[in-house]
């Protein structure tokens, strides 16, 4: 069988998509799996060793190109994970004999619906990992294991951590791509603090581009808890939380990273719902303001009220501290 996974983007996108492909994998070992993403994205497959190639576009000068190579390799079955018109278009062109999505209402665009053949009505509720895995149901394959087999990655940026930090360390993330999705610089500096002086646990914080002054500004706030990171590739990113005794962050990247690695996390939540999009290890911690947040999955708060501001540094504190002890 020759298989093609389309999910694009992004970051945590593709981490919650990993599952599938290696479900797929278990279930069909002798399988050619392939992963449609795109080009700025394509290196977080490179973290996990799930598919055989990960066939990068960038739409617009590359389409004629990929689709040509995309046809000649004739998939029995091309599986749209993504569930948006633009994702249903490349998988339908893809040429596949089956194109597999989500039911209409299960779509973020319900008029991507009209280029599968297939269509998978999905269980409402639970973690998405867990709703990208019931797409297989159309091949037959039922599995409910979330399965993230990550690359143990060398990383310079890594090992000099650990060595200023005496090889064990926490990770912050204050960045997110969506402004209210940003807990309070100083609040994390505070957590930082609080933790090196209960537990002598150092702490890094990570940033992303044009994330600098924010990570800076934890950096001022910690009482000298914490070590700035350098700038990192995504491959160093990978490894500094797989070598983290802990990561805190908001809904992005790292926090979905830290989980894949299965390095203990706590999550801050606000206009988007942690059962769906947050670590899916039960002892993993989130601490979440979706049940009074006014701005559900918009990228901008509009209420009088920012919810994640009222999370308070002592209740992620006795969050840090739980997760440590379990």
């Amino acid at each position: 069988m020759k298989a093609l996974i389309v999910r694009l983007g992004a970051m945590g996108d593709i981490v919650h998509t990993v599952p599938m492909a290696a479900a797929l994998r278990r279930a069909r070992p002798e399988a050619r799996i392939d992963w449609l993403v795109a080009r700025r994205h394509a290196g977080v497959l490179d973290l996990f060793p799930v598919v055989d190639e990960a066939i990068a576009i960038e739409q617009g000068r590359e389409t004629v190109a990929v689709v040509r190579r995309l046809r000649e390799t004739a998939y029995d079955v091309v599986i749209d994970a993504q569930g948006l018109l633009k994702s249903a278009v490349m998988a339908r062109l893809a040429g596949g004999r089956r194109t597999i999505g989500f039911s209409r209402e299960a779509l973020r665009e319900p008029a991507a619906v009209h280029f599968y053949s297939e269509t998978v009505v999905p269980v409402a509720g639970g973690h998405v990992a867990r709703k990208n895995l019931q797409l297989l149901r159309a091949l037959g394959i039922d599995d409910t294991l979330i399965e993230t087999p990550a690359r143990a990655i060398q990383s310079d940026v890594a090992d000099d951590v650990q060595q200023a930090t005496g090889r064990r360390y926490g990770v912050l993330n204050p960045g997110a791509g969506w402004p209210n999705k940003r807990w309070p610089p100083e609040k994390f500096g505070a957590v930082a603090a609080a933790i090196q002086a209960s537990r002598g646990l150092p702490w890094v914080v990570v940033w992303g581009p044009g994330e600098e002054p924010l990570a800076r500004r934890v950096e001022e706030a910690s009482s000298g808890s914490t070590m700035l990171a350098p700038p990192t590739s995504l491959a160093d990113l990978m490894a500094l939380v797989q070598r983290a005794a802990i990561v805190v962050a908001g809904d992005t990247g790292p926090v979905h990273l830290a989980a894949a690695a299965g390095t203990p996390v706590v999550g801050l939540y606000g206009p988007t719902n942690p059962a769906r999009n947050g670590p899916w290890s039960p002892e993993d911690i989130c601490v979440s303001r979706f049940d009074r947040c006014a701005c559900h999955h918009k990228r901008r708060c509009t209420a009088a009220a920012w919810c994640l501001d009222t999370i308070e540094v002592d209740e992620v504190i006795r969050a840090v501290e739980r997760r440590l002890r379990s």
